[in-house]
């Protein structure tokens, strides 16, 4: 009998219409992949930061948006959200200077999201595709990695 053994990196795309409801698929989509590969001691971090990039994604743009998982075999998790828009924030730009996210103000209903990146993942970066539709590379991909054990200390208070 011959045995063989999974391999150690592997990848998950989704692409996610222009739909309230496609935050919550790709959280579900990160849940059952990380559960699916034993990586539940990233489960909460993976999901949180996901689900802001797709968000924003959602309330940044008016076309799809596009979710990549990975999983490399040092461990790390790398996680890619490509949408229309060809505009790359800060952290993301890398631009120089000081590209922290202020803490958003007290009482405010958003600008969490990157600050959460920012102090959560391990790495992020951002590319520009330019202009021009899906199909010839517009828009841009935000991505972000966290390592093999990534954990929410604020969260778990």
């Amino acid at each position: 009998m011959v045995t063989v053994a999974p391999p150690r990196s592997w990848a998950y795309a989704l692409r996610l219409p222009r739909d309230p409801r496609a935050v919550r698929v790709a959280r579900m989509t990160v849940r059952a992949a990380l559960d699916g590969h034993g990586r539940q001691d990233a489960l909460d971090v993976v999901e949180l930061l996901t689900s802001e990039l797709v968000t924003n994604a959602y309330l940044h743009t008016k076309g799809p948006a596009s979710l990549r998982l990975t999983g490399l075999s040092d461990g790390r998790l790398r996680v890619g959200v490509w949408d229309s828009h060809p505009y790359v924030p800060a952290p993301f730009s890398g631009a120089g200077g000081d590209d922290s996210v202020p803490p958003a103000r007290p009482g405010a209903e958003s600008g969490r999201g990157l600050r959460l990146v920012q102090e959560y993942a391990d790495s992020w970066g951002g590319w520009s595709l330019g202009d021009g539709g899906p199909r010839r590379g517009a828009g841009k991909l935000l991505w972000f990695e966290v390592g093999g054990r990534a954990t929410l200390p604020l969260l778990l208070k």
